[in-house]
């Protein structure tokens, strides 16, 4: 695909964003859906939480460049919310289509970001938060790389191959 965003500053970001875009799909290949919520005896984060996660945060960050979408998993990752132990989780094929939906119309958005959006602050009242939306863009490319990166390691730990990146 290619990639002309509107703002020079947003070029390193579309380049992770595409394939960030690819490896959700990677990552989560042929996993099932109960080892989508096995925590091996620890406190970590589930793979089928750490899905959701990634979506939900695509899904707000749209949100914040004026997409009026919500994800299916909303109530139960809204605000940040952490993990929780007795939720049902939506299947991983559920969060795979709605990733499908949400991503071009966000690449979209990125695109065509301006420097004055870029440069905007925006508060986050429940989280007691604010920042401009260049700071937000940034975390959330991070933050997808480290939760792709986690359900890599969880596809090793529970017997799966490792992830393909082609």
């Amino acid at each position: 695909m290619e990639i002309k965003p509107v703002s020079s500053r947003m070029y390193g970001f579309m380049v992770l964003y595409d394939m960030h875009t690819k490896y959700y799909h990677n990552v989560l290949e042929s996993i099932n859906d109960d080892d989508a919520k096995q925590r091996l005896d620890t406190k970590a984060n589930h793979i089928n939480w750490l899905a959701g996660s990634l979506l939900q945060e695509r899904f707000e960050l749209a949100n914040l460049l004026g997409v009026d979408l919500k994800s299916g998993a909303d109530e139960l990752f809204k605000h940040h919310q952490g993990i929780k132990d007795d939720a049902n989780y939506p299947k991983l094929s559920t969060y795979q289509d709605q990733w499908n939906a949400i991503s071009p119309i966000l690449r979209e958005k990125l695109l065509n970001v301006t420097e004055e959006e870029l440069d905007k602050v925006i508060d986050f009242p429940v989280e007691q938060m604010s920042f401009p939306l260049f700071e937000m863009i940034s975390f959330n490319t991070y933050r997808e790389a480290n939760c792709i990166g986690q359900i890599a390691l969880w596809r090793r730990l529970l017997g799966y191959p490792g992830m393909k990146y082609m």
